[in-house]
């Protein structure tokens, strides 16, 4: 138990100065690991160093850069730790003094053993030292109270930070993430009402979020960030580099789970049992206490997309094609391996905070973690393409999968498949959360004058673009849409953009039957979808040769399809070249 004196002169004060400390060099590695990251790697790509050479340079540099990172989120853990411990050691010494004063005041004695005494008067009756004695008691459990604070303070966090203590190397491994994650879940447990995650907005429309960051001390802003890097993450309405400095820590501790977990997992057993069909007990026993063969294939598949999410990292400062502009910094928006059916995941090419122009595209069925590399393939070939049609402006593009996709189709009881990409409800479902993050966007970049956006949406996402356009709320200058199965709705007055800003494309049925399939089933209204003339959307030609070649380049340049795309993401709507 903490003694009266070690209390009563222990400085907080000493340990808020180490907490800044620690804050400083949290701000200092996240300042060294974008340098790598954003400057040296970008030049060292771009540089005469090639072939093994750059890649065994890139690898040391990127490790150097985890590191970096590492330091950053743990220095960030560290601060909390400190500053709740010398939050909570002032509260007891306050108490403390308090009841000191208190009792010296009232004519007694503290003794160091944190026992009160007062001296007795010639002639004392009974009640009065029966008064002085309860008087003292008093005073004597209020220092006992303070003492127990400080003692339950210090058992409560010295050990959160002996758990932080790094390794002695300079490797940051898949372990050393893995516990980065359980020390922020131990230390959120162990801040108690400090920094609660009840306080961080929920459901609030991103004006408010952006409110509730702003008003937020530099302190608790860095508390917030280091306790619930998922939450904040997540919020629309935040600044870019804030969403996506939290989103990559997620990233880092999602791809080390689940990569201790895949390494760790049990030897699949014997599955058939010859000469019967029948699976064995052994394989059954396996498979319901570890998740089975589906549950490595989910570990796989998503290593395999945060790999991609990497890999798009590691193209920063890189041209896609000979001759097409070099790659800008990569936002990581939103991200959650086990969110909206198949994985969530926003992605910037540029910062959109900062964009003249911005286009978020929408991929439909089918997308998720698994195989995000071509809908981040797209994003990136829609940047470079419009940036070199506007060389003079500042260009952002967005992945945004977050929502749950339809799948091709399913199987119901008599054998048949039935479509998930012909219901509505998909769309329904999605257009909440678009509508959010299209405003939350227009919020970070300080308003609906502040730049040109466009949002592109392909195939379901068409559908999902049309649901939230509906309702009048959707952030949003034009409309593209290629291989649209239609809207949910008959006409692009319906839409929230101005008349004449919803362009459309499609290719012929020989090359994509889903337009007229979409028309049959239902996803437009009054059998309409946005490529037939009834629509009265721009019907843009296109060049595809199947139903995901819209955005397809050469060393000769961009297809007609993607042109006509940038030249409406860049506003230069002299160059889209109608049916």
């Amino acid at each position: 138990m903490t003694n009266l004196s070690t209390l009563r002169d222990v400085k907080p004060a000493e340990f808020e100065q180490a907490a800044d400390g620690y804050q400083a060099v949290g701000k200092a590695a996240h300042a060294a690991k974008g340098r790598i990251t954003d400057q040296a790697m970008v030049q060292m790509r771009g540089g005469e160093l090639k072939g093994v050479a750059l890649t065994a340079a890139l690898k040391r540099l990127g490790r150097l850069s985890d590191n970096f990172h590492y330091a950053q989120v743990e220095c960030g853990l560290i601060t909390l730790a400190l500053n709740g411990f010398a939050g909570e050691l002032r509260s007891a010494q306050r108490k403390l003094n308090d009841a000191m004063d208190d009792a010296v005041s009232a004519g007694f004695t503290v003794r160091d053993d944190g026992s009160v005494h007062w001296e007795a008067t010639f002639g004392e009756v009974k009640e009065d030292a029966d008064f002085k004695r309860k008087k003292a008691q008093g005073f004597a459990d209020r220092i006992g109270d303070a003492l127990d604070q400080a003692t339950r303070a210090d058992q409560k966090w010295a050990p959160q930070l002996q758990r932080l203590k790094a390794h002695n190397d300079l490797t940051v491994s898949d372990k050393d993430w893995a516990d980065a994650h359980n020390d922020t879940l131990a230390m959120r447990k162990a801040s108690g009402g400090y920094l609660s995650v009840n306080d961080l907005p929920d459901g609030k429309s991103p004006a408010e979020n952006a409110k509730w960051w702003k008003g937020l001390t530099a302190d608790e802003r860095a508390g917030y960030t280091a306790l619930y890097p998922a939450s904040v993450g997540a919020l629309d309405g935040l600044p870019s580099d804030v969403r996506d400095d939290a989103n990559r820590t997620v990233l880092e501790e999602k791809r080390a789970k689940f990569q201790q977990e895949l390494d760790s997992f049990p030897k699949m057993p014997m599955k058939y049992q010859p000469p019967t069909s029948g699976t064995t007990i052994e394989y059954e026993e396996w498979e319901d206490k570890t998740g089975g063969e589906e549950r490595i294939e989910f570990l796989e598949e998503s290593l395999n997309g945060m790999g991609k999410i990497e890999e798009r990292f590691d193209r920063t400062g890189t041209s896609p094609r000979p001759g097409e502009p070099i790659l800008p910094q990569a936002y990581l928006l939103g991200f959650d391996p086990v969110g909206a059916g198949d994985g969530r995941v926003i992605i910037a090419n540029g910062n959109p905070d900062t964009a003249d122009h911005t286009a978020v595209y929408v991929p439909g069925t089918g997308a998720g973690l698994p195989n995000i590399g071509g809908d981040l393939s797209r994003g990136e070939t829609l940047w470079s393409s419009s940036q070199a049609l506007a060389p003079g402006k500042e260009i952002s593009t967005i992945t945004w999968l977050d929502y749950e996709t339809p799948r091709s189709a399913v199987p119901i009881m008599d054998g048949d498949l039935i479509p998930e990409a012909t219901d509505p409800e998909y769309a329904q479902k999605a257009a909440p959360a678009l509508n959010q993050f299209m405003s939350g966007v227009q919020q970070a970049q300080g308003g609906p004058d502040s730049s040109h956006t466009t949002i592109v949406g392909h195939s379901y996402g068409s559908t999902a673009i049309g649901e939230a356009s509906k309702h009048g709320d959707l952030a949003a200058d034009d409309i593209v849409v290629a291989g649209s199965p239609g809207m949910q709705t008959g006409h692009a007055d319906n839409l929230d953009v101005d008349k004449g800003h919803v362009w459309a494309m499609a290719g012929s049925f020989s090359v994509d039957q889903v337009p007229t399939g979409g028309g049959l089933v239902g996803l437009g209204g009054d059998g309409n979808v946005p490529t037939d003339r009834e629509f009265g959307a721009n019907i843009m030609r296109t060049d595809t040769e199947d139903h995901s070649g819209y955005w397809e380049t050469s060393e000769k340049g961009p297809s007609v399809s993607l042109k006509n795309q940038v030249a409406v993401i860049t506003g230069d709507y002299d160059e889209v070249t109608l049916e």
